[in-house]
């Protein structure tokens, strides 16, 4: 009997840190603090790229994709983690779980490959400047987002099914926040070696050839920044490109950590920590870094907010 068959009319209990009650305040504001700024912060950045003209290239045609995405991203799972806190009885129905299931799969898939982008879009910059209008062409940076997007959800699909229809026997109690992948198969009462394997290759695809790709690209770039005669430009130059890499260094090491070994040897009190970080914190900080410490951004959020705000033509 499948998974699928056996819980369609069932709950499932979401524990968190249900054993560590004095933790559920402290969580709660982090949590309603964390997604505060990630609404405000991706909402602006998603206004100013589509209303600022001077902000119409490829560079911030990404960043609005990451922007809609860290949004969704964090909301599949944030607003039922604060309901949950704050209910006796923290649980999930089993439609809900397959939803915030698929969803929060196919957005980290997605976010994995649109950084790879990303980092493909600095590296034409600063190495080939002279080619940079026709290699990023407005019809190849639809296509690659277009991509990203398909091959996101295509990953979820295929891993939320392997995961959903591992039988049960009857467990209902999800040591997690949310429904995730590891948490799912700790669940099974059947040998997981096999779906583990299927599911390693997988993230082996999305995250580990991702993330060879922005190395690479960042070392290309980082050689060609050695090459700038201007120690202010070389300052600027590793300034944005390092924080950069701090936001690509927390999502895909906490996403290796959680994907890339057996479910079974993952401390259940770490995974859920490590799971904040690339679900909650990493979709915080992307506005941050990729506006506050940009000029076009900051320039153009004066040109945009107070039009915005106070009505001005």
């Amino acid at each position: 009997m499948n998974w699928a068959n056996e819980s369609s009319a069932r709950e499932f209990i979401l524990l968190g840190f249900s054993d560590r009650p004095w933790l559920q305040m402290p969580l709660f504001v982090l949590l309603l603090i964390s997604y505060t700024f990630t609404i405000f912060g991706n909402v602006s950045i998603m206004m100013v790229c589509i209303l600022d003209p001077k902000l119409h290239t490829p560079m911030y045609f990404f960043l609005t994709n990451l922007s809609i995405l860290d949004l969704c991203y964090t909301t599949s799972t944030v607003p039922h983690m604060l309901t949950n806190i704050c209910r006796n009885k923290k649980t999930i129905s089993y439609g809900g779980c397959v939803a915030q299931l698929i969803i929060f799969l196919a957005l980290g898939a997605t976010e994995c490959l649109l950084l790879a982008v990303m980092s493909f879009d600095r590296y034409v910059a600063v190495c080939k400047p002279l080619h940079y209008v026709v290699i990023m062409n407005h019809w190849f940076c639809v296509r690659v987002v277009a991509f990203s997007w398909f091959t996101g959800f295509g990953n979820s699909v295929l891993q939320s099914s392997l995961t959903l229809n591992m039988p049960r026997c009857g467990r209902q109690e999800v040591d997690h926040f949310f429904c995730e992948v590891p948490a799912l198969l700790k669940l099974s009462c059947a040998d997981t070696k096999p779906i583990e394997s299927e599911l390693f290759f997988f993230s082996v695809l999305i995250l580990l050839i991702p993330v060879t790709l922005i190395l690479i690209s960042y070392g290309f770039i980082a050689q060609a920044v050695l090459r700038i005669r201007s120690a202010e430009g070389r300052r600027k130059a590793f300034g944005t490109c390092g924080s950069h890499m701090v936001v690509v260094s927390l999502f895909f090491g906490t996403g290796i950590y959680m994907y890339l070994q057996p479910p079974s040897s993952t401390s259940k009190d770490w995974g859920k920590m490590v799971s904040l970080f690339y679900g909650i914190i990493t979709p915080m900080l992307n506005p941050l870094i990729y506006s506050l410490r940009n000029k076009d951004m900051k320039e153009a959020f004066k040109r945009v907010m107070p039009k915005i705000f106070f009505c001005k033509k």
